[in-house]
C-alpha cells in the first residue's frame, strides 16, 4: 500500500498532467515556489472563488466587496507593522547549506510526538479490540504518558519562546531535541535570526525621483484603508463587513509542499467591523460559520478542525486556524483573528486622519474593532484536490485514479460522448452540447473508446458522462454514467438540466449555510 507520501507525489504529478497546475516558466525549469494554474485548474480555482464570494456578499446583507490596488503607499506597511515585524526565524544547517524555519523544525518535531502516541493507541486498539478505551489507555499506559509528557514539555517551552520572541531559546530547543537537518542528517546549526518577507521595488522614473514601495504581502490592509472609503459611500451601519480576493506575494525562503506555501499566492478575506466589547461574540459566530462552509463541501468532517495559536499576532486578541489534514498532516489552510481596533487606529495615527464610526444607537463615536476571515486560495485548492484524489482497484483486475471532486466545484460538469463518431450520433451529440453549455461547462469528446474517455473524465473530476447511443435516435434518451458509483442510468434528454443543476447547483451549499 502507497504511503501518503508517495500519493502525494502522484496527485502533483496528476495535477500537472490533466492540466490543472503547471510550474511556472516551465519550458525554462519553472521558478522556485511560482506556479500556473492550467485550464482545468482555473475553472476548479474560480469554482472556489465563486462558492466563498457568493458565500460573503451574496448571503449577508451586511458584506460589501472590492478590489484593492497591489502597490500601495510605503507608509501603509509601516503603520501595519510589516517593515519592522513581518518575519520568519530562519535557521542555516552548515553541512547541507540548507535553509529552515525554526518555529517549522520545532512544530514537526511535536507532530512527530503526536504520531508516535498514536501509534501505540492504534497498536493496542487492534490488540484488544471493541472493548479498547482509547483514553482511559493513554492516561494510564507508560510509554504514552512519557511521549505525553515530553510533548507537552516543548509545547510549553516552544510557545514561551515565540511570545518572548527568544531566537537563542529556539535555537537551543533545536538542540536540545536532536533535530537534524532533512538532507545532512546533522546538527550543524547557525544561530537562529529574523529574516524580512516583504518584496520591494521602486515606483518611478529615475533613480533618484524613484520611491521604494513594497508588493503587498497580504490583502487586508486594501480593505482598512478603504474602510471610510467604503463606510461612508455604502451607508454601512456596524457590524458589517469588507471582502477582498486578491493576490499577495511574500518571499519565502522556505516554500515547499508543492502550492501549499508559495511566494505569489491568492487570498479571499473578509473583514468584519464590529462594536468594541462585541468582539468575542462575533469571534465566535465566523468560527462556527467558516468551518460550516469547509464542512459543506462534504470532503469528511474528520477532515477537519481547530488550532489556537501559539502566539498572537501583535494586533490580535484572539485566533484560531481551520486546519484540513493533508497527506503531510493537519496544516492551516483559513486564519480566523479578532484583531481589536490595531489595524484602523494605526492608520488614523500615520495618516493623520479620522477613522471613527459614529453609532447612532449609542450616541458616540468609536473606532470600531474588526473580525478578519483570511483562507488562501491556492491552499483550498490543495486541500480539495487531496480530499479528492482516489486510486482505486475495481472488479477484474482493472484500476482507475478519480478525482472526487465536489460537483458544484468540479472545472468540467458533464461530458458529452457519442458512441461513435458516425450515424447521425455526432449531431445528436453536439444538439445536446449547445442545449446544456449555457448553464454548465461541458465537453464534448469522441476519441477513443468510451472506456477510456470515461477514464479521462474520471481523471479531472467530471461528475456526469452522458453518452449518446444508436437508441438514442428513437427514444430520445441518453445513458448518464456517475463518476464516484460508476452506476449508469438511462434519462431523457429533457430531464438532463434537472438531474445535473440538482448536483452542481451552489444554492444547495449556501441552504447547509443559513440553516
Amino acid at each position: 500500500m502507497a504511503t501518503q507520501e508517495e500519493v502525494f507525489k502522484k496527485m502533483v504529478s496528476h495535477c500537472k498532467e490533466y492540466g490543472f497546475v503547471f510550474p511556472s516558466s516551465d519550458i525554462y525549469d519553472g521558478l522556485a515556489a511560482v506556479y500556473d494554474y492550467g485550464q482545468m485548474g482555473v475553472e476548479l480555482k474560480n469554482n472556489i472563488k465563486k462558492y466563498w464570494w457568493d458565500s460573503m456578499v451574496l448571503l449577508h446583507e451586511n458584506i460589501v466587496g472590492i478590489d484593492a490596488a497591489i502597490f500601495m503607499h510605503p507608509t501603509t506597511w509601516k503603520a501595519s507593522g510589516h517593515v519592522d515585524a513581518f518575519n520568519d526565524p530562519l535557521i542555516d544547517n552548515r553541512d547541507s547549506k540548507k535553509r529552515y524555519r525554526a518555529d517549522v523544525l520545532i512544530e514537526e518535531q511535536i507532530a512527530k510526538y503526536d504520531e508516535k502516541i498514536n501509534k501505540e493507541v492504534e497498536k493496542a486498539a487492534k490488540k484488544f479490540g471493541e472493548s479498547f478505551d482509547a483514553e482511559l489507555f493513554k492516561s494510564t499506559n507508560p510509554r504514552v504518558q512519557e511521549h505525553i509528557q515530553k510533548r507537552e514539555a516543548l509545547h510549553t517551552r516552544f510557545a514561551k519562546a515565540l511570545n518572548d520572541n527568544n531566537l537563542d531559546e529556539l535555537k537551543q530547543i533545536i538542540l536540545d531535541e536532536g533535530i537534524v537537518c532533512p538532507i545532512s542528517g546533522t546538527k550543524n546549526w547557525t544561530d537562529v535570526r529574523q529574516f524580512n518577507l516583504m518584496f520591494t521595488t521602486e515606483m518611478g522614473s529615475t533613480a533618484d525621483g524613484s520611491t521604494k514601495i513594497y508588493l503587498r504581502p497580504e490583502t487586508a490592509q486594501g480593505i482598512f484603508v478603504n474602510y471610510l472609503n467604503v463606510q461612508k459611500t455604502g451607508r454601512m451601519r456596524i457590524p458589517f463587513g469588507i471582502a477582498q480576493i486578491g493576490k499577495a506575494f511574500r518571499n519565502e525562503i522556505v516554500a515547499r509542499q508543492f502550492i501549499f506555501r508559495m511566494r505569489e499566492f491568492e487570498q479571499m478575506e473578509m473583514q468584519f467591523f464590529v462594536r468594541p466589547g462585541s468582539e468575542m461574540e462575533w469571534f465566535k459566530h465566523w468560527k462556527e460559520f467558516r468551518l460550516k462552509w469547509h464542512k459543506a463541501l462534504g470532503l469528511g468532517d474528520e477532515k477537519y478542525r481547530f488550532h489556537d495559536h501559539e502566539k498572537l499576532a501583535h494586533y490580535a486578541n484572539a485566533a484560531t486556524d481551520i486546519e484540513f489534514e493533508m497527506p503531510f498532516g493537519f496544516k492551516e489552510v483559513e486564519g480566523i483573528h479578532s484583531r481589536t481596533n490595531f489595524d484602523l487606529s494605526q492608520h488614523a495615527k500615520y495618516s493623520g486622519k479620522k477613522i471613527e464610526y459614529f453609532d447612532p444607537e449609542l450616541n458616540e463615536s468609536y473606532t470600531p474593532y474588526v473580525i478578519e476571515t483570511s483562507i488562501g486560495v491556492d491552499r483550498m485548492f490543495l486541500s480539495i484536490m487531496c480530499g479528492s484524489y482516489k486510486e482505486e482497484q475495481l472488479e477484474g483486475g482493472d484500476s482507475r485514479v478519480v478525482l472526487q471532486l465536489p460537483p458544484v466545484l468540479a472545472p468540467v460538469k458533464a461530458a458529452i460522448l457519442p458512441l461513435v463518431k458516425k450515424d447521425g450520433l455526432p449531431e445528436k451529440a453536439r444538439e445536446i452540447m449547445n442545449s446544456l453549455k449555457f448553464d454548465f461547462k461541458c465537453v464534448y469528446d469522441e476519441k477513443d473508446s468510451i472506456g477510456k474517455r470515461y477514464r479521462r473524465q474520471d481523471a479531472v473530476g467530471t461528475p456526469f458522462c452522458i453518452t449518446v447511443d444508436h437508441d438514442t435516435l428513437n427514444d430520445n434518451c441518453v445513458t448518464v454514467r456517475y463518476r464516484d458509483s460508476m452506476k449508469q442510468d438511462r434519462v431523457k434528454i429533457d430531464d438532463l438540466h434537472a438531474l445535473i443543476d440538482a448536483q452542481v447547483n451552489m444554492k444547495n451549499l449556501f441552504r447547509k449555510l443559513i440553516d
